[in-house]
């Protein structure tokens, strides 16, 4: 048996794992059979909880812990900008009737009336919850995207759980390091899913600068090993990876347990995964109200001729769910939400985990090893 490479920083330490990559939380792609992959791989798995209720999620936190004996995390998605006193009973107080409208008839169109997304009660009160949870297993760390309330970094750290808290600006960074975050995830712009302005060159040193000494882990358009050195180069201590994770056998299965994702709208994933390329995606706010990355698709064309502003968060992403869920249930697969950053055109075909965190790790090994010392010539 070929011995894996040795290739470690500081945020291996941290985790208790070989190599220095972090699995993105990804909600309707990185269950539990993704997690413990990436775990078992090497790095730190993060399963994809933010659509997960409590019951769900302490199911699959047992399921990943049947897969694998190493650290892994959970990761869910807990927008800060939720109004405490947002009541789910009205939410359709809360929706134009011009939206309502616009997507009845879309689902009268495609013959999807009835569809019903598996809910998704997005609140200060299910994130908490949830994390709940996270505590009574004793799962190690706690990621979250879109926001960090003040009450959690408190009860993590009470209860032993490192806190992992994404950023797309310095701004969020320097407020993450005062409120305590024990890992800073400087998302750029090239990723795919919720992602923000700043290219992921530009943020990363700036975020190492402001927060040092936290520790910084980079994010957005990682998927190799010359990726995962440009983020050492730029002061991260290690990568966050959700793209180059996608097109993989572990990935989404899961997910059809729950209704959230069928066969055919997976192997149409895989498709959009290897034929296309760094253009495919765009920046769209369609389905959740938040800037978000996904593959160009005919639901964004019909929702731009409309001429619709789209919803502040969570009301975009419950006037969409249902119609996106009929989408799937017809296999009306180019009218459904597909998330992928910008590195889509080096995937190429899809893999196992295992051969994709070797793949990272090797090319890693390889740029250092032998790359870099033939190609270089420096003096002091």
């Amino acid at each position: 048996m070929n011995k894996r490479p040795v290739f470690r920083t500081a945020l291996c330490d941290m985790l208790g794992v070989e190599y220095p990559v972090m699995l993105a939380g990804m909600g309707t792609a990185g269950g539990y059979t993704l997690t413990a992959a990436v775990s078992n791989a090497g790095g730190l798995g993060m399963l994809g909880a933010t659509f997960l209720w409590p019951d769900e999620l302490r199911s699959w936190i047992r399921k990943t812990r049947e897969l694998t004996d190493k650290p892994f995390g959970v990761d869910i998605l807990l927008p800060a900008a939720i109004p405490k006193d947002f009541d789910l009973g009205k939410i359709k107080e809360y929706i134009p009737p011009e939206h309502t409208a616009f997507i009845q008839k879309m689902a009268r169109d495609f013959g999807v009336e009835g569809a019903r997304m598996k809910e998704w009660p997005i609140s200060e009160e299910f994130g908490r919850s949830q994390f709940q949870v996270v505590k009574e297993e004793k799962v190690p760390f706690f990621a979250l995207g879109l926001g960090t309330p003040d009450w959690l970094i408190p009860e993590a750290h009470e209860a032993g759980i490192k806190i992992v808290s994404l950023c797309g600006n310095v701004r969020n960074s320097v407020k993450l390091k005062k409120m305590g975050a024990d890992i800073i995830i400087a998302q750029g712009h090239d990723a795919g899913g919720h992602t923000g302005r700043i290219g992921t060159f530009a943020l990363v040193p700036q975020v190492v600068d402001a927060v040092d000494p936290t520790p910084v882990v980079a994010a957005g358009g990682i998927a190799d090993g010359r990726g995962l050195v440009a983020a050492l180069a730029l002061g991260a201590i290690g990568a966050w990876c959700g793209t180059a994770f996608l097109a993989t056998h572990e990935c989404f299965v899961d997910f059809v347990e729950l209704g959230m994702l069928n066969r055919a709208t997976i192997d149409a994933y895989y498709r959009k995964l290897i034929d296309s390329d760094e253009e495919a995606e765009q920046i769209t706010r369609i389905y959740s109200g938040k800037t978000t990355r996904a593959f160009k698709n005919k639901l964004d064309e019909a929702w731009e001729k409309s001429g619709l502003k789209t919803l502040p968060m969570p009301l975009q992403s419950m006037l969409m769910a249902d119609l996106v869920q009929g989408m799937m249930e017809k296999g009306e697969t180019e009218y459904f939400p597909m998330f992928a950053g910008q590195v889509t055109g080096l995937i190429k075909k899809v893999r196992s985990t295992q051969e994709v965190m070797d793949d990272i790790i090797g090319g890693a090994v390889k740029i250092l090893g032998e790359k870099f010392p033939a190609g270089l010539t420096i003096k002091a």
